[in-house]
Formats: structure tokens, sequence, C-alpha cells
């Protein structure tokens, strides 16, 4: 089984307890961390081991204070992911099914409760998990060619878990339509609906998102991580209490220094434009 994993650190820097990875390629620069699904077939299909890998990634990437901001992708420009592994899913009882969905909802909340940002690179198919794994992503960011549905209806299944995230993304009736139906929708109709944020030519996909990471990785980043908490945790508050919540967020973030330090350099800039003539 090769090594998989590539990371930025010398030997000696390296953690110990990392175990060798089949299906997870890690690299850093510069505060962004790409996490790449590898190994997982030519659809970049979720099976238990590559979730149990990529959940067990993400709750690494939660406790590095230096990791400024996560890309998620597949291998290749074939599929983000292409859903779950049927072949396994063919062989569950009801015990087993509960066993298996319940760890891709860990995958989905590991990505979502990672501190620091995480933008889906969606190029080709994103399919039931995967569409699960990419509304769990806080930015989505697709190549033109990609392609979005949640087909599990046709396999005799509901969709569960993450996707109770996508009505309040795109409304209940495009939801509806995207779950009862289990068609699939093409990017610029999954961008017009809201479901992705950003949709570029295939050739400038990596390009859009790099500069985007770096843009996120040059920003306060106690800030941004505070800003993700509060985005997260006003899904399930009244704006009343999001409201009085986010006052005392507000607040403690002086306490990290940002404030004054990235203030500072704003007031510098614009004293140094009126000094020009």
């Amino acid at each position: 089984m090769p090594l998989a994993a590539h990371h930025s650190r010398t030997p000696e820097e390296e953690p110990l307890s990392i175990p060798a990875q089949r299906f997870v390629r890690r690299r850093e620069a510069d505060g962004v961390v790409t996490v790449e699904l590898v190994n997982a077939k030519s659809m970049n299909i979720l099976g238990s081991e590559a979730i149990e890998e990529l959940t067990a990634e993400f709750q690494r990437l939660s406790a590095e204070d230096d990791c400024g901001v996560i890309v998620l992708r597949g291998a290749g420009d074939k599929a983000f992911i292409g859903g779950a592994d049927i072949g396994e899913m063919a062989g569950l009882d009801q015990a087993a099914a509960e066993a298996f969905i319940s760890r891709l909802a860990a995958l989905c909340e590991a990505v979502r409760a990672c501190p620091a940002p995480v933008i889906a690179r969606l190029s080709g198919w994103c399919l039931g998990a995967g569409l699960e794994v990419a509304v769990s992503c806080d930015l989505r960011i697709a190549g033109a060619g990609a392609t979005f549905g949640m087909p599990e209806v046709a396999i005799g299944l509901p969709s569960v878990i993450h996707a109770a995230l996508i009505p309040a993304m795109i409304g209940a009736s495009r939801a509806a339509w995207l779950l009862l139906t289990g068609e699939t929708i093409d990017a610029g109709t999954a961008a017009s609906w809201g479901l992705v944020h950003d949709v570029v030519p295939g050739d400038e996909l990596d390009a859009r998102i790099t500069r985007l990471a770096a843009r996120m990785a040059a920003l306060g980043p106690q800030a941004v991580r505070r800003q993700k908490r509060l985005l997260n945790e006003w899904i399930d508050m009244s704006p009343a209490r999001a409201i009085e919540d986010s006052i005392a967020q507000f607040g403690r973030a002086y306490l990290t220094g940002e404030p004054q330090q990235y203030m500072a350099r704003f007031t510098e800039r614009q004293a140094a434009r009126r000094k020009q003539p």
C-alpha cells in the first residue's frame, strides 16, 4: 500500500501519530491545505475506508492552529465525489446501513466543525454523498462542466443526513425537485439556485481557487474562524438570539489583537493614499 499523503513538514516536524493513508493526499503551502481524495476509483467513490480516512484528516486539521484555509477536492477532473460505494451498500442490512450512514454523517460534521474554512473544488460529477460533503463545506467553486444530483431515490434509498442542509440553501421547492426526481442539474443551474458560489471555465478552476484561498489565508485567521463558527451556530438560532450572541463574539474578537492589527494597517494605507499627489 503506497503512502499517498504528502506534507510540507520536515520528517522531524511530522507528527508521529499520522498513519500511512491510502485514500487521502495532503499538500500545504502558505497557510492553505489541500486535501485530495485519491485511489477511490475513477469517480472518487466513498467507501467506509475512504470515509474514515477523510474524517480522521479533518479531525487532525481541526487541531492545527496554523491551518488557515482548506481546499477539498477529488483526484482528477472526472468527479469531485461521485457518491457512496453502491457495491458496499448493496450488501448491508439495517444495522450495517445505519452504521455506514453514521460514518458518512461523521465525515460531513468533521468538515463543518473544522475551525478553518473549507473550499470545495467541484469538477465533474458531484452526486449523492459527494453533494452532501460539498454542502458541508463553507464555499463551493465549480468548473463549468460540473454536474450535481441526489440520485438516491433511483437506488431505493432516501437522501438523508446532510442533504438536510440543502433546503435552506436553495429553497424547499428546488430541494424537493432535486431529491424527489433524482435528476441532475448543470453548474449554471446550481449557481442560479445558490448551491454553488461561483462557476468558472474548467481550465480556470484551480487558478480561481488558488486566488480565493490566498485571499482568505491573508485575512485575520481568528476572525475568519470566529465568523465560520457564527455562521454554523446561526443555522440553529432565531435571528434575535443570533444577534444577541454575536454582540459578545464581536467583543471577544478584540482579545485576539487582530482588530487592532488589521485596522492599523488599514488606516496606514488610507493615510498613504491621502499623501499621494
